[in-house]
């Protein structure tokens, strides 16, 4: 076996090659192009028979570099950075050609517990990417509504009174059509009704009323030019949201189309409350690949649900595992939140918790870590989620650990 070190860079990568002694057989630096990585996985592939025997060792499993290792066909095996943190000098050095040889160390000391790195299907792949690039996008959307919401704080309140939601289309319609207070109460109520119908705003005649009542009581109201200088901004904040509610409305129908093609989605769409944003989301972050998880207690540590208990001597304290793939955290929390409105199990289970002094994040965290459980038994037997049935398995298995009842002395 040889065990090849890469140290992943913008504009190049360091390699260093060990054999199975442990002997340096190759140091270089490539670079980050169509030629450099042809190189790469050249010489890689012809330091042995087969391109399996080359343990390529780096600390991501994702981009174009992973990409050409792939279809070199050679065994490619993230890591955690940790680990090759763990391992530095004690003077603290640090080099890209230092950090590629203590990968190919770690490899070499680590080859009985490494696993192979095995892509995702290409439907899964680009399902992973787009509900990735989807949830960037919302937070993106966010963060503009804060900017909006801020903005019409200081100079035109009332509009926050009027809208619940500031992401809906009847929102923009409205700060389109009377940016400033004073367009606003100059509008009939006719007028109002006009733009709310327009927007699709349900009831629109009796909004309108009351949004004309609302207007025309008194308001707080900023100095003239801070009303115009703030009315040009809030109708840019506008147009933002405008194109990101598009653009989200586009991505939720090819999210859509990419999940009802995956013979898994069956499973994650009868996950209660998980809806046709979260059950994609959790799909493509779980993945399709059977033989990658060794058990639920796996995939808990993957997903950051189990904690890590730090104890030495008296001392011992349990905390969130930060070490994780956070998209799947973040999926699996929001599955435990939506949950809680439709499993009465849950609720129970979260109420537990909270008794026992959680607080609300602590315990939602524990709900998603028994959801993982439940969701790894329904992923691996090819199952949908039956409320009935993990009932009736949960009252077994309680009945199974019951502590006996004493027996009377003698």
């Amino acid at each position: 076996m040889w065990f090849a070190g890469i140290d992943w860079a913008d504009k190049h990568h360091d390699v260093v090659v060990l054999d199975v002694a442990g002997q340096q057989v190759l140091s270089r630096r490539v670079a980050h192009s169509a030629a450099g990585l042809a190189s790469l996985t050249a010489e890689l592939r012809a330091l042995a028979p087969a391109p399996e025997e080359v343990v390529c060792v780096v600390e991501r499993a994702h981009g174009l570099l992973i990409a050409a290792l792939l279809e070199a066909g050679l065994w490619v095996a993230p890591v955690n950075p940790k680990t090759v943190d763990r391992t530095r000098p004690a003077s603290g050095a640090k080099s890209d050609q230092l950090d590629a040889l203590l990968l190919a160390r770690a490899g070499r000391s680590a080859w009985p517990d490494l696993r192979r790195w095995r892509p995702d299907t290409p439907v899964l792949a680009e399902l992973k990417t787009l509900t990735r690039d989807e949830a960037s996008l919302i937070r993106q959307q966010t963060r503009v509504v804060n900017q909006l919401l801020a903005c019409l704080k200081a100079y035109y309140p009332v509009v926050t009174e009027l809208f619940d939601k500031l992401t809906r289309p009847v929102a923009h319609a409205f700060l389109r059509a009377f940016p400033t207070l004073a367009q606003a109460r100059a509008a009939s109520e006719a007028e109002l009704r006009t733009v709310l119908h327009a927007a699709h705003c349900p009831s629109s005649a009796q909004k309108a009323a009351r949004f004309w009542a609302t207007l025309h009581a008194p308001q707080l109201e900023a100095s003239p030019p801070l009303v115009q200088a703030k009315a040009r901004f809030a109708l840019a904040l506008v147009a933002q949201l405008e194109v990101l509610h598009q653009q989200l409305a586009e991505y939720d129908r090819a999210i859509g189309r990419l999940f009802r093609q995956h013979e898994d989605s069956s499973i994650f769409a009868s996950l209660p409350g998980a809806g046709c944003r979260l059950a994609p989301r959790l799909l493509a972050e779980w993945g399709d690949e059977r033989e990658r998880y060794t058990g639920a207690a796996g995939v808990q540590a993957l997903a950051g649900t189990a904690p890590v208990v730090v104890q030495s001597g008296q001392y011992r304290r349990v905390h969130q595992r930060t070490g994780c793939v956070k998209p799947l955290r973040a999926a699996l929390y929001q599955l435990a939140r939506e949950s809680l409105l439709f499993e009465d199990w849950a609720r129970v289970y979260y109420e537990r918790k909270r008794a026992e002094g959680k607080t609300y994040a602590m315990a939602v965290r524990a709900l998603s870590h028994q959801w993982v459980r439940l969701l790894y038994a329904m992923w691996s037997r090819r199952e949908p989620y039956q409320r009935d049935r993990f009932l009736a398995a949960q009252q077994a298995h309680a009945i199974l650990h019951a502590t006996p009842p004493a027996q009377p002395a003698a």
